[in-house]
């Protein structure tokens, strides 16, 4: 089965058509500026030069119209028309206490994800958007939603209650979901693969670290306790966001600076995190690392704070499973930054982690970067949650 993976933005699509039964990505390309002046497809095949399309894309419907032109045209398409298209699966951010495992969409699916869209504003609406559109040019094709939150739908009610009066969780159901589920689920198991281990015997740490980052304690394979909360506004700190800080510093950054509880918001969003603590500089890390290297205090200052907060998580949740035998690494940062994960490591040496240092240097492939010896083993694992999707979207339509 070909099955279609959508993952839609507020002005963005990113796709892949996969092959269930080889795994093997047909086509992948991405949508961008939807809805903004300048819009244009980014379409490929394996082998094969991108082919960059500029085309007028007022709405997610046309995004997805073009993507189907692309993969159906007579000299650059991959399948010869829509009904070699076994199913779509759609990544949802959030799925509230509604789902803990994904599910095949209907009008009451949608109706319980419109439902969770003041929990994620700025994801959800633009996911659903994508399914009403799919389902309008594609409505014989299956469609399921996969939810970033459904894999932590397992954690404990001490790990996801908040400190705040007990009626707020049963009348809004405020508490922490995580997100990143997706990508967690995958490296998780991936890394019990890598170490021929029993995933159900294993306590593995996976750190999600992109300009969005998260960290999750994953026991036997289900997830514990993760750092996002009722959004992905808490845990690390990130590209812009600021993670962990002391509630009370928005009211007095409100009074001080004159502005609305949603401009603060907005600031701790959009402004923060490395982004922020660089004084402005950038929120990639690899502007980061190279003021760093020129001798300035923004990219150190930023950088430092950054893996500092996630070698203080992986403490709390080796103390949350009362011991780890693995921490991944995993997404941009994680996945690419040797400076970032040798500055981590370097504060769990009471975990018995000794890192290879030329192991360490490997970017953007799997491998374990510690000796042979490291009492925990620490592993790069890239992630791929558009093949975990396909699989989850498989496993619902074959069932």
């Amino acid at each position: 089965m070909n099955v279609l993976v959508i993952n839609c933005g507020s002005s963005s699509l990113k796709f892949q058509l996969i092959d269930s039964k080889s795994e093997n990505v047909i086509a992948k390309g991405l949508c961008e500026r939807i809805g903004i002046e300048g819009s244009q497809l980014v379409y490929q095949r394996p082998g094969a030069e991108k082919q960059t399309t500029k085309s007028d894309m007022p709405d997610h419907k046309e995004a997805i119209r073009l993507v189907i032109d692309a993969l159906t045209a007579p000299d650059t398409g991959v399948v010869k028309d829509l009904s070699e298209i076994g199913a779509v699966g759609h990544r949802v951010v959030h799925g509230g206490e509604k789902f803990a495992s994904c599910v095949r969409i209907d009008d009451d699916v949608i109706a319980a994800m419109e439902e969770c869209s003041d929990l994620a504003p700025l994801h959800n609406p633009a996911n659903l958007i994508g399914i009403r559109a799919c389902a309008e040019l594609m409505p014989d094709t299956p469609m399921v939603g996969v939810f970033d939150t459904a894999f932590h739908q397992t954690m404990p009610e001490e790990a996801y209650l908040y400190g705040i009066p007990y009626r707020y969780y049963e009348k809004y159901r405020i508490r922490r979901y995580g997100f990143h589920g997706t990508s967690h689920f995958y490296v998780s198991g991936r890394a019990a693969e890598v170490l021929g281990a029993d995933i159900g015997e294993l306590k593995t740490i996976v750190c999600h670290l992109g300009n969005g980052a998260s960290i999750s304690a994953v026991e036997n394979g289900k997830s514990v306790d993760t750092s996002m909360g009722l959004t992905p506004l808490e845990g690390l700190i990130m590209g812009t966001r600021s993670g962990d800080i002391d509630p009370t510093v928005i009211e007095y950054i409100a009074h001080k600076e004159n502005k609305s509880l949603e401009e603060v918001i907005q600031i701790l969003n959009k402004e923060s995190g490395v982004l922020g603590l660089s004084n402005g500089l950038s929120s990639d890390f690899r502007d980061l690392e190279a003021d760093w290297k020129a001798g300035n205090a923004g990219g150190e200052r930023a950088m430092k704070a950054f893996a500092y907060r996630v070698a203080k998580y992986i403490g709390a949740y080796t103390a949350a499973m009362n011991g780890v035998d693995a921490i991944c690494f995993t997404a941009g940062v994680g996945e690419n930054s040797p400076t970032i994960r040798s500055m981590v490591c370097e504060h769990l040496g009471y975990l018995g982690v000794t890192l290879d240092q030329e192991q360490n240097q490997k970017r953007g492939e799997e491998a374990i970067i510690t000796t042979p010896d490291s009492k925990t083993k620490v592993l790069v694992i890239p992630t791929n949650e558009e093949l975990a999707i396909a699989r989850e979207t498989c496993a619902i339509v074959e069932k």
